[in-house]
């Protein structure tokens, strides 16, 4: 590794010399990130999750909201920040992005939202399936910084926990 290259610019060229070389890691990163795009993979799992399911409908598509919810709070956390993705020549990035704004990760908030509240909706242990590898795949594709990805699970965490309040109440008001 390069002397010029420290911090969190040195653990993602680590990270990156480990993973993407690896079958398969970055199209699954990219994959990872298309399905993530805008939270839109997740709104449609919350959809087809409503129609599926009418008596589990209240929590599938607070999943929904949850998970469009966190990803406007990265969106707007990354207006008022302004912190530019990574760009150091050692760093290689794989993926397109639709901004060069990069605190926090909206893929790694909007997922970890919808992991915790769809976790809700079907009793499964999602976060811990689905969120290391939508954080790690920030990480490959090279487009955030590890404290994007931390910052981005908090944020998510934070919102699922505020959506489930909100649900709840509104569960117990019928």
């Amino acid at each position: 590794m390069p002397d010029s290259v420290r911090g969190e610019e040195a653990a993602l060229v680590a990270v990156q010399h480990a993973l993407a070389g690896r079958p398969g890691v970055v199209a699954g990163a990219r994959a990872l990130s298309h399905f993530g795009e805008h939270s839109l993979g997740w709104l449609a799992v919350a959809g087809l999750g409503a129609l599926r399911r009418p008596g589990r409908r209240r929590a599938w598509l607070a999943a929904g909201v949850g998970a469009f919810l966190a990803h406007a709070a990265a969106v707007l956390i990354k207006r008022v920040v302004r912190r530019e993705r990574p760009h150091h020549p050692s760093i290689a990035v794989n993926v397109a992005t639709p901004s060069r704004l990069s605190f926090p990760s909206a893929h790694a908030t909007s997922t970890t939202a919808a992991a915790v509240l769809l976790a809700r909706a079907t009793g499964l242990p999602l976060p811990a399936l689905l969120v290391p590898p939508m954080a790690l795949s920030r990480l490959v594709l090279g487009v955030h910084y590890p404290t994007d990805v931390l910052t981005g699970v908090a944020v998510g965490t934070a919102v699922a926990k505020a959506v489930s309040t909100v649900a709840d109440r509104m569960e117990g008001d019928r």
